[in-house]
């Protein structure tokens, strides 16, 4: 056995680089599926929550030093799991497909599918073998290796700086009459060194210091919704475990969830919060929020002490034991990383220097942990390890190698690569089937910061075809991935339409992906990847505007919703689950991506996402205002206007180029400079200007928003006619129980059109207060299943709010037509949430229920006298109501007379046997009924739900459906793909 000590490092980095592309030095490596190594966060929360069940909330809240110091169990060891083999798939042997001694151009021929290429065998313990890998990489990658060599001549550095993010404070007020930038210098205790860029033609990123959100904009809502819940965690709750594996006092109280003494994952969501925190800061200097996050860094900092080694937790360090041991322990490096993370994130965005030495004491720790293993066992004993989920514990050491360049740190981020999973995708093969995404999107995340580190050009490759793979062949409509947390074979989405789908971790990790992969190429695809995943993935997590209260899974099946998953909506103090982490960094950081700069001698911007905002140019002595005019269906423009101004520091006029990314969906665009027109524009290119730019420049972008379809990743013919609806970058959702027949392909713009502007004001919901028994309070006029009742007030958001709105319609599209005087004018009542459903009665004491009349037509193409000679055939006149002031004479109030019953009114219920009831037409007996009077009578109000700006109707085979951006909908049932066979 060779010692880690008689290893150069250079040959250790030699042995390594070997181990990737497939050498084997003792022994194969493997990529297994041993259940404790493999299964779902989701799985494993289940069993600790049923463990943590049985022993009580006394034993939890009570647990005592002694339990903590010596590593015992308090309801968060080792679970008995059955075996899931039969679940998740079994590696296959990796040269079981044939021609992978051949060079193979991706954009010419698919990937090849390891998981189809072989049967379907279960073994827990196979080890796939990687003896040909290395003449399968020379054959395949000869081309990269030799750009590689020539990469590394050019560059004298041996390592990057990241860029540090602390900046100048802006603060930026919107919506007066011009914009006021006040910068002051931060104190030179937070200032971190000015970084160098990595490699000619990368693009810098732009520090958040130097963005600021339109106040109008949605990103600025749900970055003040997250700050609002970021404000709300109290820093002792947090810190109660991490206190008690100190032996320290542990004052507050645990909070529960993932965060609970009986979570083995206690702890991640502070590191989680370390991020937001520093990346929350950077987006608005909040002082309150500052003060909050230095707290937690001190608390931190003297667990970290007391501990005495350098390691920092909120579970023992035993975990570890077994982690090494390859015993069952719910992924102890996944929580580290995120501390880390968390840590380095504070030094290089608030300048932390308590929050470095700590992050290196952690960096220190663990490498002689994995020293000590190598040592006592082989290599391959880590490896076999890291079969566990470890995060993105190579990406945060590479990060902090640019930062230190401390070679410990950097041969320990090597040892986090994980082999088995990045060698076949160096050799350009689609294996993802059965892994677990989210373990494995962070280790090509850090792939990337290794190819920034090394310039190694392997790991440039890696990223660039996976990210390929996953974008073409595993991915939905929304950007993202993922079925039950688990990727499934390539091609294969039709029938993994449910309620578990695109865990939003790993699409919060493609983002990451994306972002790289466009500063590397400034390939706009990326960025067209990049918008749609974060408009339709990310920015619908949150529940509107309700702090702490996010999803886990984004539901893609037919009559889904948000809030009908295993998760559901989480709580803000009893979840804290591994999405609620990347979540809260997620809405801390939307004034990201939105710039680049080249770092040229000319400065240069790439605005490559369209958001309200403020951008201080230092470089051009300049302030980029962007703003956007509120877009809606029926104009179909994204209307992108760009000003300018001076920044405090007034440089010299000269020359600075703006580089405007043109999306790929636009179908034509026009660009005005100053009222001047701008030609030849092309979508999927940058539009690019270079001028000596001044306050009086205006720059204004028309992108044309247009309706296309997407069919569904499965190549399957059953599944050929599975689509969803686009519109630009937004995945239009169907509010729908469970329909999803709409039978078009062609053709789009005749059967799916915008909502009309006018049809915005004609929503309202009805109501009566009611007393009976108990109860006293408003019932409302609703639908439910197809008949008429009186329910309670619906929740906002919910689908009752649909049910419970309803458009009052003209069936003539002209309220002149046939009128009864100002007071009676002729009226149907459309539900909202089903265009083209009308109330109707069926007679004399009869319910009312629902129906589509086939004489009132949406479609404002139908003329009048056309409307009048269909009303002329038309066998549901019963959907047609005189709309007149309320029969009890109280302002305010409205009621329902039948066209054809005059006398009948639409009453509720007034049996007196319950206080919810149905909805009859009821006839009056004598002209002073004054019990029919009043149950006749209904409150007018608002519609308790509204039509989206961006909202159509697709009128389908059997019904229409109302059509809205996924990201705008909360509690209500929905379906994205539509079967238009």
């Amino acid at each position: 056995m060779r010692s880690w000590g008689s290893v150069s490092p250079c040959l250790v980095l030699l042995l390594l680089g070997l181990c990737l592309v497939g050498v084997v030095l003792v022994g194969g490596k493997e990529c297994n599926n041993v259940p404790t190594e493999r299964v779902s966060h989701t799985i494993r929360a289940r069993g600790i929550e049923k463990d943590a069940t049985s022993l009580g909330e006394e034993a939890v809240g009570a647990a005592d030093d002694g339990a903590w110091k010596g590593g015992q169990d308090l309801g968060g060891g080792v679970l008995a799991l059955p075996k899931l083999g039969a679940l998740l798939g079994s590696w296959r042997k990796l040269l079981a497909s044939d021609g992978w001694n051949q060079r193979r151009e991706r954009d010419e021929s698919l990937p090849v599918n390891l998981n189809r290429a072989v049967g379907n065998e279960i073994d827990d313990d196979v080890l796939v073998e990687f003896d040909d890998w290395g003449q399968a990489w020379r054959t395949i990658a000869k081309s990269l290796v030799d750009g590689n060599d020539a990469k590394r001549a050019e560059i004298s550095r041996t390592h990057v700086t990241l860029q540090s993010q602390v900046a100048d404070e802006i603060v930026t007020r919107r919506g007066s009459s011009e914009s006021v930038v006040d910068r002051t210098s931060i104190p030179g205790d937070r200032i971190v060194s000015q970084p160098e860029p990595a490699f000619v033609g990368l693009l810098k990123d732009v520090s958040l210091h130097k963005v600021r959100l339109g106040a109008d904009s949605p990103q600025f809502m749900a970055q003040n919704t997250n700050l609002q819940y970021l404000l709300e965690l109290d820093v002792d709750n947090m810190m109660w475990s991490f206190r008690k594996v100190s032996n320290l006092n542990a004052p507050g109280q645990p909070y529960g969830g993932w965060e609970s003494p009986a979570s083995e994952l206690r702890g991640h969501f502070v590191g989680h919060y370390l991020s937001a925190s520093a990346l929350m800061w950077a987006s608005t200097h909040n002082e309150v929020l500052h003060e909050k996050m230095n707290a937690l860094l001190g608390a931190l900092k003297e667990c970290q002490m007391s501990i005495g080694t350098g390691y920092l937790s909120a579970f023992p360090s035993e975990f570890f034991d077994r982690f090494e041991a390859i015993e069952y322990v719910w992924a102890p490096y996944y929580t580290i990383h995120k501390i880390m993370a968390g840590l380095l994130d504070q030094y290089l965005l608030a300048g932390s220097k308590d929050a470095l030495d700590m992050v290196v004491e952690m960096a220190n720790y663990f490498y002689k942990r994995v020293k000590t293993v190598i040592e006592k066992f082989t290599i391959e004993r880590h490896w076999r390890s890291l079969n566990e989920e470890t995060g993105g514990m190579n990406d945060v050491l590479y990060r902090l190698y640019t930062v230190t360049g401390d070679n410990k740190h950097l041969e320990l981020a090597h040892l986090f690569d994980k082999p088995c999973f990045l060698g076949p995708l160096a050799l350009q093969a689609d294996h993802l089937s059965g892994f677990h995404s989210n373990t494995h999107i962070p280790i090509v995340v850090g792939a990337q910061m290794r190819y920034e580190v090394t310039s190694d050009l392997i790991y440039r490759s890696i990223a660039e075809y996976f990210m390929g793979i996953v974008n073409s062949s595993h991915s939905y409509a929304t950007g993202g991935t993922s079925v039950s947390e688990f990727w499934t074979d390539s091609m294969r989405q039709g029938d993994t339409l449910h309620t578990e789908n695109q865990e939003t971790c790993t699409t919060y990790n493609m983002l990451k992906i994306a972002r790289t992969l466009f500063r590397w190429t400034k390939d706009i695809k990326y960025m067209d990847y990049y918008d749609r995943a974060l408009i339709n993935g990310i920015l619908g997590t949150q529940r509107g505007q309700q702090p702490g209260v996010m999803i886990y899974m984004l539901p893609m099946g037919p009559g889904v919703s948000k809030g009908r998953s295993y998760h559901g909506w989480g709580n803000k103090f009893n979840s804290f689950w591994c999405c609620y982490g990347t979540a809260i960094e997620s809405f801390a950081k939307l004034g990201d991506s939105i710039y680049f700069e080249d770092d040229g001698e000319i400065p240069s911007v790439y605005v490559a996402q369209f958001v309200s905002s403020d951008f201080v140019w230092d470089s051009a002595g300049l302030v980029l205002h962007q703003s956007l005019k509120p877009l809606n269906a029926e104009q179909s423009i994204l209307e992108v206007t760009f000003s300018f101004s001076h920044a405090t520091i007034v440089r010299a006029s000269q020359d600075a180029v703006i580089h405007v990314r043109l999306p790929s969906w636009v179908r034509g665009c026009r660009a005005h400079l100053n009222g001047q027109e701008i030609e030849s524009l092309i979508p999927g290119k940058f539009l690019s200007i270079a001028r000596a730019w001044s306050s009086d420049d205006e720059l204004v972008l028309l992108l044309p928003m247009s309706l296309g379809l997407e069919k569904i990743q499965d190549d399957r013919a059953q599944y050929s006619a599975l689509h969803a609806i686009m519109y630009g970058p937004f995945v239009m959702a169907g509010l729908s129980t469970g329909d999803w027949k709409l039978g078009h392909k062609e053709n789009l713009t005749q059967w799916v059109y915008p909502v009309p502007a006018a049809y915005h004001s004609q929503l309202s919901t009805f109501s009566q207060f009611h007393v009976n028994g108990e109860y006293s309070g408003s019932l409302y006029l609703a639908c439910n299943n197809g008949t008429a009742i009186m329910r309670y007030a619906p929740e906002d958001g919910t689908d009752e709010c649909g049910l419970s709105t309803f458009r009052v319609s003209d069936p003539f599209g002209n309220y002149s037509q046939l009128s009864a005087g100002d007071d009676k004018r002729l009226v149907s009542l459309e539900l909202f949430s089903q265009p083209g459903i009308f109330l109707q009665h069926n007679g004399e004491d009869k319910p009312i229920s629902t129906g589509p009349p086939s004489c009132l037509q949406h479609k404002t193409m139908h003329s009048v006298k056309k409307r009048l000679q269909m009303l002329g055939d038309c066998p549901a006149k019963g959907s047609v109501f005189f709309y007149l002031p309320g029969l009890t004479g109280k302002s305010g109030t409205v009621s329902f007379e039948a066209v054809d019953k005059p006398g009948c009114f639409l009453s509720s219920s007034f049996s007196g046997s319950s206080v919810l009831g149905g909805v009859f037409l009821r006839c009056k007996t004598s002209r002073n009924d004054n019990t029919l009077n009043a149950f006749s009578t209904f409150d007018v109000q608002m519609g308790v739900a509204a039509y989206h700006p961006v909202s159509f109707i697709a009128e389908g085979q059997h019904r229409n459906f109302l059509l809205a951006p996924l990201n705008s909908l909360r509690d209500e049932s929905y379906t994205i793909y539509f079967d238009m066979g």
